[in-house]
């Protein structure tokens, strides 16, 4: 409900009608139940809720929603990432373990990314992502920082069936990253820190999600399989590192948005990835296989509408396995209002 503050010069004329209306002694117009729906009904520009969910899901996992055709859409994307663990050192001997201490590994990451997306169809979006990173790493036997460019992503999204409001939206999406980052298997101990994965990767996957005012619910599955790394000469220990073969990985993801106003909406979402053990090979011959890998972790999200077509959005992530970063914020604003 608005409230106002009517000038005096208004309210003096409007008090000169009331009493002359009184003179004439005519009935005022009884309020209707139309009248009344009239004036609490959303006035044209405080925007849609179903409108802020579609932009909400689309700035947050950009994967939702797509564009009509021939139009562009940049936006940018701010991201930390910390990663903190305690290793304990130990030496076994005369099969008993002795503690002989416990080391500290800090990481911080920061990642500016662009993205542009290119609506070739009103149901086909193209999309391309260029990350820019900052990471400093802090271990017992060293500490540094790194700022470079990431992997560059490529990559489309795909609406096989026309979107309705009473069924549930299906996207499919596929993407190819680029190894355009410092690989983690080229660099000599001391030099800096990795910004890239070092190899290539390619991702297909399929993301569903449905608008019931004022919720809506998406889930989404994805698989990615990785190129080997290969002609390496990697000091790792004793030994020197030729060759890797990341294992696949599969991922799913689930979560709501709600529209708490016309202007204010939150997101709860849950993904985890299943990374399977890479297979490494040395120069003596001996080859060896990673553990599986699990990683969780839960975000909170908020939509600020500052205008009928852009939405602000935060994010906090918590990762909820050992394998996970345990902490995760993040920013996302479009770059054209």
């Amino acid at each position: 409900m608005k409230f106002c503050t009517i000038p005096f010069a208004v309210a003096v004329a409007l008090t000169a009608i009331t009493v002359h209306a009184q003179e004439q002694q005519t009935p005022a117009a009884p309020a209707t139940a139309d009248a009344a729906r009239d004036a609490l009904a959303k006035k044209e520009g405080e925007g849609d809720q179903s409108a802020l969910l579609k932009q909400t899901l689309t700035a947050v996992d950009k994967q939702y929603t797509l564009i009509r055709r021939n139009q562009v859409a940049v936006t940018y994307d701010l991201n930390y990432a910390y990663v903190g663990e305690e290793t304990i050192v130990t030496d076994i001997a005369n099969g008993s373990a002795t503690l002989f201490n416990i080391q500290n590994n800090n990481s911080h990451t920061v990642t500016n990314t662009f993205s542009a997306d290119y609506g070739v169809r009103d149901n086909l979006t193209a999309n391309v992502t260029l990350p820019l990173l900052s990471r400093y790493a802090d271990t017992a036997t060293r500490s540094g920082m790194s700022n470079s460019l990431g992997d560059i992503g490529i990559g489309a999204r795909w609406q096989p069936f026309e979107a309705r409001r009473d069924q549930p939206g299906l996207t499919l999406t596929g993407t190819v990253r680029l190894p355009t980052g410092r690989s983690p298997y080229k660099i000599i101990a001391g030099t800096g820190e990795a910004t890239g994965a070092g190899v290539g990767a390619a991702t297909v996957g399929v993301n569903v999600n449905k608008i019931v005012d004022p919720v809506a619910l998406f889930g989404s599955l994805n698989y990615t399989m990785y190129t080997p790394a290969k002609d390496l000469w990697q000091v790792n220990g004793s030994r020197i590192l030729t060759r890797v073969q990341p294992g696949s990985s599969f991922g799913f993801g689930m979560g709501f948005a709600y529209a708490l106003s016309y202007g204010i909406s939150t997101t709860v979402s849950f993904q985890e990835a299943i990374s399977a053990g890479a297979k490494l090979r040395f120069a003596d011959g001996l080859e060896a296989k990673t553990h599986l890998q699990t990683s969780g972790v839960i975000n909170f999200g908020l939509g600020y509408r500052v205008s009928p077509k852009t939405t602000l959005n935060f994010s906090v992530g918590i990762g909820v396995t050992p394998d996970s970063p345990n902490l995760m914020l993040g920013m996302n604003m479009p770059l054209s209002f």
